[in-house]
């Protein structure tokens, strides 16, 4: 298709907009590919429509291949069926509520496992109708908090989600399978350097799960990797647990004074000034057993408290507290928390009573306690004593406190063990695609079931399978500019070649025209530059848009030649205006 430059809707700019903070968002917008109308929410213009759909045209043709159908939702549901998952009341404030005329509740959808649940349920009710995968590319919506980065993190974005239904876990796998191969073949045709790490499937549910990232500086999320090939987001990653050691001979835990030690680092020191150890190494915070107090906020509202012990040398990650505790809200306790609960002794805090040991299931607080997995049974620790001014040394896990469970929320370091034995290494990542395998959560409270071969109703085992369309545009712009504009990779620019008319002699516009109709019948998407402008201002607007291919037609037509520039590598070559066309096709791959 041949679209004249003069006609495209599109303005070009040539300051960023002030509230861009990556180069993706300043791009899109200086270029004219999208136009923001309120935070975290965008127009699209037609070069950006162009590139979605190529975009959408690669995840279409994969999902096709992998045997799934594409159908189409809306994004304005009722409340009922997110009320029976229970995610009416999980998603909290994350989502947009409203109400109709007649006071009826209704969502715009931030996902849509409810409605095809009870699509298949609506139509399907045999193992032979199984199995199934459908999908559908919809917009989908959510409140954040902080929308930012443009298309990176918006509250209206576009997703491709795909649901595969199956009889049985073989067929759940098989599925899963299908799709997560499909996955990488889309990222490969995008040319997107991806890593697969291990997920945690947060309000999704379900067991198995994995994410695509794109190791970038700008990412949002931390991912961990081991020299053992194993990776996971640091919400997924369980370190090696060391084997627990006996306690038999070991000394009594003792209760010293230790006034004015409200931090771990002024505990060190003082133990060290006062309480030196017997082996002759100095104490560290490695030694010390932190106690934090964090307030878990229910989607209903409601608060509880938490006691979690872990190594003093760790501070709390929030991310894989809201995963552990998910999906409850998770802040450290408030003031009032504290004067509410008289034996939570802030900076003396540990699993102790004046008294004696704490043994059981409850912390000496009341208050339901936990342990982070590094303190394995029979480890030594200084812990505070729930008392002003006071701390246990040799404190003993297995034998002078237990936990209600474990919790591992401390964060994550370079060097630390992988569940195989060897280091890891931590680094940034952006979250382009998530596989889960749901199980049955959602097929149970919906009500799925279908007649297996000896005619038994059997629950429906389900996966959700996403890619963030416009996050996944927005990456590829980000990996693939220079300090001009845009250099799009040719799968998806919004037209295979450009050529521009670098001058207003009628023998060079003749023949701009004349090359632009040419490439046009051979089926190439054309975008010709015939606006009245200088050709500086039509060469910056070409490096700003980021057409791969560019065709210069300027004052060598007088002597039959023309220039092809690659806009990807900056070269530029000669040719021969008569084979000009042939050139391009050769050059584009075509």
């Amino acid at each position: 298709m041949l679209q004249r430059y003069s006609q495209l809707f599109v303005r070009t700019l040539r300051e960023d907009p002030a509230d861009a903070e990556v180069d993706s968002h300043r791009l899109l917008v200086r270029a004219g590919y999208i136009r923001r109308q309120a935070p975290g929410i965008f127009a699209w213009l037609p070069l950006g429509l162009r590139v979605r759909r190529r975009l959408e045209d690669v995840i279409r043709e994969e999902m096709t291949a992998a045997g799934a159908q594409e159908v189409h939702f809306p994004a304005l549901l009722p409340r009922e069926p997110y009320e029976a998952s229970g995610r009416w009341t999980e998603y909290g404030d994350g989502i947009f509520r409203l109400k109709d005329r007649k006071e009826a509740d209704y969502l715009l959808a931030p996902t849509h496992e409810e409605v095809f649940t009870l699509l298949v349920k609506d139509l399907y009710g045999s193992y032979k109708d199984l199995p199934l995968t459908i999908y559908q590319i919809q917009d989908k919506y959510r409140d954040e908090v902080r929308p930012r980065a443009g298309l990176l993190r918006g509250r209206e974005f576009s997703m491709k989600d795909a649901y595969s239904f199956d009889v049985d876990d073989a067929g759940l796998e098989a599925s899963y399978q299908a799709q997560r191969d499909a996955y990488e073949r889309i990222y490969r045709r995008l040319g997107l350097d991806y890593v697969i790490v291990q997920a945690h499937a947060g309000a999704m549910g379900g067991s198995r799960s994995e994410e695509f990232l794109l190791p970038v500086e700008i990412g949002e999320d931390t991912f961990v990797r081991s020299a053992g090939g194993l990776a996971a987001n640091v919400e997924a990653f369980r370190a090696l647990v060391p084997a627990a050691r006996p306690v038999d001979g070991l000394p009594a835990a003792v209760v010293r004074d230790t006034p004015g030690t409200t931090t771990i680092q002024s505990l060190v020191e003082f133990a060290n000034a006062h309480h030196p150890r017997e082996d002759g190494r100095d104490w560290t915070a490695g030694d010390t057993l932190k106690h934090v107090v964090l307030a878990l906020v229910a989607p209903t509202g409601e608060r509880s408290l938490v006691v979690v012990g872990l190594p003093g040398d760790r501070e709390v990650d929030l991310k894989r507290a809201e995963a552990a505790f998910s999906p409850n809200d998770v802040e450290p306790a408030a003031e009032a928390d504290f004067a509410a609960n008289p034996g939570l002794v802030k900076g003396y805090l540990g699993p102790w009573s004046a008294t004696g040991p704490v043994l059981g299931t409850e912390s000496a607080t009341g208050i339901r306690y936990l342990l982070d997995p590094q303190a394995v049974p029979g480890s030594e620790w200084i812990a505070g004593a729930n008392e002003e001014g006071r701390h246990v040394f040799g404190l003993v896990v297995g034998r002078d406190l237990a936990a209600d469970g474990a919790a591992e929320i401390g964060e994550v370091r370079e060097g630390d063990l992988a569940v195989d034995g060897t280091p890891v290494e931590l680094a940034r990542g952006m979250e382009i695609g998530h596989v889960f395998q749901l199980g049955r959560k959602y097929a149970e409270a919906l009500g799925l079931k279908v007649l297996d071969r000896d005619g038994r109703l059997v629950t429906v085992t389900m996966g959700s399978y996403g890619i963030g369309v416009t996050r996944v545009l927005a990456a590829i712009a980000e990996l693939n500019h220079d300090d001009k504009g845009l250099v799009w990779p040719r799968e998806i620019a919004p037209f295979d070649v450009q050529v521009v008319v670098a001058g207003k002699d009628d023998a060079i516009v003749e023949a701009a025209d004349a090359l632009a109709a040419r490439l046009d019948r051979d089926g190439l998407d054309v975008l010709l530059d015939d606006r009245d402008e200088r050709p500086g201002v039509k060469f910056g607007d070409a490096e700003l848009l980021g057409v791969p291919t560019i065709v210069i037609v300027g004052k060598g037509v007088a002597e039959g030649l023309v220039e092809l520039w690659d806009r990807r590598s900056g070269e530029r070559t000669q040719l021969a205006l008569a084979g000009a066309a042939d050139a391009v096709r050769a050059a584009i791959g075509g």
